[in-house]
């Protein structure tokens, strides 16, 4: 629903944001009440100290003030739990409850500070218990009052002051003159909301070295969130209510679909042949892939052994000894990759760690097993380089400039010349996952022309890369590989407004108080469920109410961007886009889960893989799996589980194409 509005502005919080907030306060309060309460009982009022005057009225005064608390953070509670995220007429009196919790800060800011004075000053002789228990609740309160002022610099909105209706119209000079007027002020107001946005980054990153580099990313970073969320009025947890919602609307339509029908091929079958021998070598190259994460990711996949085999190579290595590694000063990340592809030393043509922006990580090896030179190129593991990494997923920039940084190494520099010098014969392949993957298929597109037969093979990349002319070039020598639910291949501006329209319009329907979305949402993430039980669109609505935009849904849009189209409209990304449609490279190996959307924790996962089409990753799928899908280990873990269980569990993309297509 739109932000509160109190004190003039509007934050970045609704009035039925206060429930559990409020609950959580609430039973801390009581519990403080009571603890008051027994204290003052068990000395029946009369304490043999100095300073007993104060100290009784420091008790009375807390009692009565946090009677009052607890009054009022029942009526916000009860009255935040009231009408929907659409609907917030039954929470009108919000502002007034929050101005009079405002003014009970008042008082006990001051009986803090009297409880701070009797400790230091009139505290001599009295009862150590009683004296720890007005410390612990001087504690209490300055922690609280500094949580509350940490809280409201989370939900203060930089844009809260320009929320306004359109003036009424005015002669035309003057109306040009406001104009220009609310321009220039809009202009600051984002300007700030840039600003504010790029401090939160910093708050969160500020382990990070702030070079300069680093605050262009988080300036680029920023401005991106700035310009996405500027243009409705929703407040994060309407994001998260609607995000609830949504994967269990799409639960309940994939369950809804008739069964895929399963055509049996014989062996010999052109298209299963070429799945196979293509998923052969997708998992061949992601071993590759992923060693190029070095050390991190090699513990993480091997948490008992992985520390034993790398230390004794760590601490007798030095980086003196290994001149064409760069950025690795203990030799850590090199043995990793020795450990992971099993190559020798003598394999490796060039090894490079060094990390900074738009200049990511890679190596050349020779492949013996396949005859390969392989280019692999490291995707976003560390913190260092993840926290860039959505500047890289909105935008071609990023990508662009890294694969021209990879590409000068290997053709100005000579490398590839030296590699193919020693075996003249061995294809040229690259290889990469995440950003690593889009990186190498732009990196494969300019290296095509000089090596026609060349092959990339490019892991969960990232989506909105190629126009479609190029997209369908890359046929021909790129295959990407997608696991299941992932977020990234489908991670674009067009898929990006698709769900904030989305978002919009099954918030809009649902006649369910947010608290009670975001509880049942969290019980069926966790714990699954029938869908059809939970809340997703109004009941009894008529479906040709539906298809017309929704005052609701109106009330959430601030200024009608360029994206925004209404509830009225196709459903599908291609239909309105306003950006440039962009597509995964290459051919689509998609690999999903075989059987229940849902297993026993400790049961192995049964895939399926399928040659899909570049259209099924038009939408954002919400999940659990969405970021786990993502994962190097867990993507290698699929390929190697769908090539030890033969035979494969296959179906040509003829016959399913449109089964990937969903909301």
């Amino acid at each position: 629903m739109p932000g509160l509005v109190v004190f003039n502005r509007r934050w970045g919080i609704a009035s039925d944001d206060f429930v559990f907030p409020g609950l959580f306060e609430l039973f801390i309060r009581i519990l403080w009440w009571i603890g008051t309460m027994i204290l003052f009982t068990y000395h029946k009022g009369n304490f043999d100290c100095n300073g007993s005057a104060v100290l009784r009225t420091y008790l009375v005064g807390l009692l009565v003030v946090l009677g009052l608390i607890i009054l009022s953070l029942c009526a916000i509670v009860y009255v935040s739990a009231q009408g929907t995220i659409t609907n917030p007429g039954p929470r009108r009196s919000i502002p007034a409850l929050v101005y009079l919790r405002a003014l009970l800060y008042i008082p006990e800011l001051v009986w803090a500070s009297l409880g701070a004075l009797w400790v230091s000053g009139d505290s001599r002789g009295c009862n150590p218990a009683t004296v720890g228990a007005v410390i612990s609740a001087v504690v209490a309160s300055w922690i609280i009052l500094l949580i509350t002022g940490l809280g409201v610099v989370f939900v203060f909105d930089p844009l809260g002051d320009s929320r306004h209706q359109p003036p009424a119209m005015e002669p035309l000079g003057v109306q040009d003159m406001e104009s220009n007027r609310a321009s220039q002020f809009f202009s600051t107001a984002r300007s700030l909301a840039v600003k504010v946005w790029e401090s939160r980054l910093r708050l969160l990153c500020c382990c990070l070295p702030q070079d300069e580099s680093q605050r262009a990313a988080f300036s680029s970073i920023a401005q991106l969130f700035s310009k996405f969320f500027s243009d409705t009025d929703l407040v994060p947890s309407d994001i998260a209510a609607g995000l609830a919602l949504l994967h269990q609307d799409q639960d309940k339509m994939e369950r809804s679909r008739d069964p895929e029908t399963i055509v049996e091929h014989s062996p010999s079958s052109p298209i299963e042949e070429d799945l196979e021998v293509e998923l052969e070598k997708a998992a061949h190259y992601m071993q590759f892939a992923a060693a190029a994460y070095g050390w991190p990711l090699y513990i993480y996949s091997n948490l008992f052994t992985g520390p034993c085999k790398l230390c004794g190579d760590c601490c007798k290595s030095s980086g003196a000894d290994y001149d064409i590694i760069g950025g690795d000063h203990l030799g850590c990340h090199f043995n990793s990759i020795l450990q992971t592809t099993g190559l020798q030393y003598r394999d490796f043509v060039y090894v490079s760690f060094h990390n900074q922006i738009y200049e990511i990580p890679f190596f050349v090896a020779l492949d013996h097993k396949r005859e390969a030179v392989l280019v692999a190129v490291r995707g976003t593991l560390s913190l260092k380089y993840s926290d860039r990494s959505v500047i890289f997923f909105l935008s071609l920039q990023g990508i662009s400039q890294a694969a021209g940084y990879i590409y000068k190494k290997l053709v100005n520099d000579g490398i590839l010349n030296q590699a193919l010098s020693i075996v003249p014969e061995y294809k040229l392949v690259i290889t990469g996952h995440s950003l690593g993957a889009g990186t190498a298929s732009v990196l494969a597109i300019l290296l095509r022309t000089s090596f026609p037969t060349l092959q990339c093979y490019a892991f969960s990349p990232p989506g909105g890369l190629l126009s479609k002319a190029l997209a369908d070039y890359s046929k021909d020598f790129v295959v990407s590989v997608v696991l299941g639910k992932d977020l990234v291949p489908r991670l674009s501006i067009p898929n990006m407004e698709d769900l904030k329209r989305r978002i919009l319009k099954i918030v809009s329907n649902c006649n369910k108080p947010k608290y009670r979305i975001l509880i049942q949402g969290l019980w069926y993430e966790l714990f699954g469920g029938d869908p059809n039980d939970l809340p997703t669109e109004m009941d009894n609505r008529r479906e040709e109410v539906l298809s017309q935009p929704l005052l609701g849904e109106e009330s959430l849009i601030i200024r009608h961007s360029s994206s925004y189209q209404s509830l009225g409209s196709d459903d599908s990304p291609a239909h309105t886009a306003v950006h440039l449609p962009l597509f995964l490279p290459g051919r689509v190996l998609y690999i999903t889960e075989d059987g229940p959307s849902r297993r026993p924790c400790f049961s192995k996962p049964r895939y399926r893989a399928d040659w899909s089409d570049e259209m099924a990753f038009r939408s954002i799928l919400i999940s659990p799996r969405m970021l786990v899908d993502h994962m190097p280990d867990c993507v290698l873990r699929a390929l190697n589980t769908l090539i030890s269980n033969r035979p494969f569990s296959l179906c040509p993309s003829s016959f399913n194409d449109n089964q990937h297509n969903v909301i």
